[in-house]
This record gives structure tokens, C-alpha cells and sequence, in this order.
């Protein structure tokens, strides 16, 4: 098996490291991620005969393929006054004389990006070593389990908007992945030379915008090929920030748990669409950035309160980011090598986008998109046509 390549797909939306459960007590108290003796990871082997080429590749393919190679979280117990939710689950796939894939479920509520690239990290550092603990405790950072984060009322907040009462229904189970869909996926590079062209001409275009960056100019062109292949009459663009560093106190890069806000940013679409449609997107992306980025102290508590990251009358098309380029998740060798390809299965019902570093060069983005068969004809076009003006 030392030969083979490696595809890992994540599923991102639904991390833990550990064989752990969300518990929700009671409907009067709030839910808690508990660890007892006993508990463990649902671990699936399965065999597949689908194409591995075509599912490493980056063309279109439908979204649906992947289905198979994802594994349910599995089930809720309801015992007594309380429900024992799932958080993680693990399935590796052989593809006969291919490769492997390795699927993760990951339940959100136990941590975000930077908590899954840490177990990730943790993880294969173990796996490829002889001298396993060792190794990692000499060369990696330990997670952070404390509490640290000290803001009044803020597990309320987020509860009372992701709407955790409905985890206490006695039906409840964790959503599950169905098939066929409509949607197709496909995965496009920005190279750096590219990235640095455009900002330079973005630079050129808006010599007063305050960040000009990789990320703002990757998503403005991103949003404005999406645009192109809608006809919606308002569209919201949200892009994760990691608020480790930027709360009062700053909290560990290690810290293990969810600690992330969004810069959100509505447009209409025929703004987007016009002459001047990528100016508009870069502008309005640039300058919401720097005025998030720039509130160091008191970041979540004071500049940017959780109920006004929402609107209460929410556009029709809401395009989220999954991901970061800085977490490189194609450094990641269990011992046989980086992996040939990162899928994330969360884009086909939440996140529209994913960003990631890209896999020959790290300062390449990789872009993840999934969109109807329809709506990605016209993005690869519109995006293939406004490459050919920059290079």
C-alpha cells in the first residue's frame, strides 16, 4: 500500500480527534461535548470500483460520485433526559490497484478549520513515524481544551442562532448526504503568477484600496464568474476569519474548539456582471477585510457583534468560503506520499466555494466550486474568458 496515492475528502460542515459526543442534557440547559469510557469512532473499510482518475481530477464530475466514500456520523441515542449526538466518523475506500481514499464526517459543533487541520497534522505526524508520540509530542503543538474564551453571553448568541433547540427533537438525526443531485463539482487553479497580476492591476484600478491581497482579489474574481451565471438581484459574499489572535486576550493558535467570525459583504448582481464588475467586487471585499482586520482589541466584543454578522432579510444567493490557503492540507502523508486530491463534500450544501492552497505549489490557490450542471457551463466559461485578459 506504500505506493499507492492517496484522495482525502473532507467533509467539513458536519472535527474530533476523539471518540466523543455532543450531549444535550435537557432543553433547559445548554449542550456540552462529553467524553465516557466506552465511547468510540465509527470506523467503515469499504471497496469501490468508480474511476479514481476521474474523481482526482479537476473537471466537472457530479457530485453524487462522491457519496459512497463519505460515511454517515451515525445515529442519536436518546437516553433518558438527554441526546447523544455523533461528532466524527471515518471511512477508508480501496480503489483495487488505484489508491485509497480516506472520508471524514465531521460534526462542526466540536471544532472549525484550524481544529481540523491540527488533528490532520497530529494525526499522519503519528502515523508516518516509527517513534510515534515521541515524535509528535517533540515536534507538535498539544491541543488546547481549556474554555478560554471569556465573552458575556456568547454561547447563547451563537446557540440562539443555529437554532440548538431543534438538536433536542426526538427525531432528530444528523443530516445525511442523498443522491443523484443536479450539482456538479470541479476544482480550479489560480496560479501565483496570476494572483499577482491581477493584484497589481486591481492596485492599478483602486491605488487607495487598504488590502490588497490574495484572498481579496481570488474571491472577487471567484464572486464575479459566480454572478455571471445567476440571474439573482442580490448576492451575499461571507469569508471566514480565524479570531484566535484577534480576541482580548488573544487565545493559543492550539486552542481546540470553533473560533471563527465571517466578513460578509451584499452586492447586486448586476453590479458584478457590468464593466466594471471585478473593481466592484475587489473594492467592496478589500475594504470590509480591513475594517475587520484592522480591530485587534476587543475584535468579537466590540466592533463586530454575532446577530449583525446576519442580516435579517438574507439574499437568495449565499456564497460562503470553506477553507484557508494557509493551512496547507496537501503536506499531509500518512507515509505514502501527499495526497493526489482534496475534495470537500460540505460544498454541496452549504459553502459554495473552497479556497486551499494548491497542491504542486503553495502559493497557488486551489478553488473548489459546486454549482448546478447548467450554472458551472457558464462559470467555466466566464472564467476561462476573463484568465485569457490577465495573461
Amino acid at each position: 500500500m506504500a505506493s499507492l496515492p492517496i484522495m482525502t475528502i473532507l467533509e467539513g460542515s458536519q472535527v474530533s480527534p476523539t471518540p466523543a459526543t455532543v450531549v444535550y442534557p435537557a432543553r433547559t440547559q445548554n449542550p456540552e461535548i462529553c467524553y465516557v469510557q466506552g465511547d468510540s469512532v465509527k470506523v467503515t473499510f469499504a471497496e469501490c470500483s468508480l474511476d479514481f482518475s476521474d474523481l482526482t481530477g479537476y473537471h466537472p464530475r457530479n457530485c453524487d460520485k462522491f457519496y459512497h466514500l463519505i460515511p454517515l456520523l451515525g445515529h442519536c441515542d436518546k437516553i433518558s433526559d438527554y441526546i447523544k449526538i455523533p461528532v466524527f466518523s471515518l471511512q477508508v475506500t480501496l480503489f483495487p490497484s488505484h489508491g485509497i481514499s480516506i472520508g471524514m464526517t465531521i460534526h462542526h459543533s466540536l471544532g472549525d478549520a484550524s481544529t481540523q487541520f491540527s488533528f490532520m497534522k497530529a494525526w499522519t505526524s503519528i502515523a508516518r513515524c516509527s517513534s510515534a508520540n515521541e515524535s509528535f509530542l517533540a515536534n507538535g503543538t498539544l491541543p488546547l481544551y481549556k474554555r478560554v474564551i471569556k465573552y458575556p453571553e456568547l454561547d447563547e448568541k451563537i446557540l440562539k442562532l443555529v437554532k440548538v433547540e431543534s438538536l433536542n427533537e426526538i427525531d432528530y438525526q444528523p443530516p445525511k448526504l442523498l443522491g443523484p443531485t443536479d450539482k456538479v463539482r470541479a476544482t480550479f487553479v489560480l496560479t501565483r503568477t496570476f494572483i499577482n497580476q491581477l493584484k497589481t492591476w486591481i492596485s492599478t484600478q483602486l491605488p487607495t484600496l487598504p488590502h490588497v491581497s490574495s484572498i481579496t482579489v481570488a474571491c472577487a474574481y471567484i464572486w464575479r464568474c459566480i454572478a455571471k451565471s445567476r440571474n439573482d438581484e442580490l448576492q451575499l459574499f461571507a469569508i471566514p476569519i480565524d479570531c484566535r489572535t484577534r480576541m482580548d486576550p488573544p487565545i493559543p493558535a492550539a486552542y481546540f474548539g470553533n473560533c471563527i467570525s465571517a466578513c460578509t459583504v451584499i452586492a447586486k448582481t448586476t453590479a458584478l456582471t457590468g464593466k466594471y464588475g471585478l473593481i466592484t467586487a475587489a473594492k467592496l471585499i478589500g475594504e470590509n477585510l480591513h475594517k475587520m482586520l484592522a480591530h485587534d482589541v476587543g475584535f468579537m466584543k466590540e466592533k463586530h457583534p454575532i446577530e449583525d454578522l446576519f442580516s435579517k432579510t438574507m439574499p437568495k444567493t449565499i456564497i460562503s468560503i470553506s477553507g484557508t490557503p494557509k493551512f496547507k492540507f496537501y503536506d499531509m502523508d500518512f507515509g505514502w506520499g501527499k495526497p493526489k486530491k482534496l475534495e470537500k463534500i460540505s460544498l454541496d450544501y452549504g459553502a459554495n466555494i473552497s479556497i486551499d492552497a494548491g497542491r504542486e505549489d503553495h502559493q497557488d490557490l486551489e478553488i473548489g466550486v459546486c454549482l448546478t450542471a447548467t450554472q458551472m457551463q457558464v462559470f467555466v466559461h466566464v472564467f476561462n474568458r476573463e484568465l485569457e485578459r490577465f495573461i
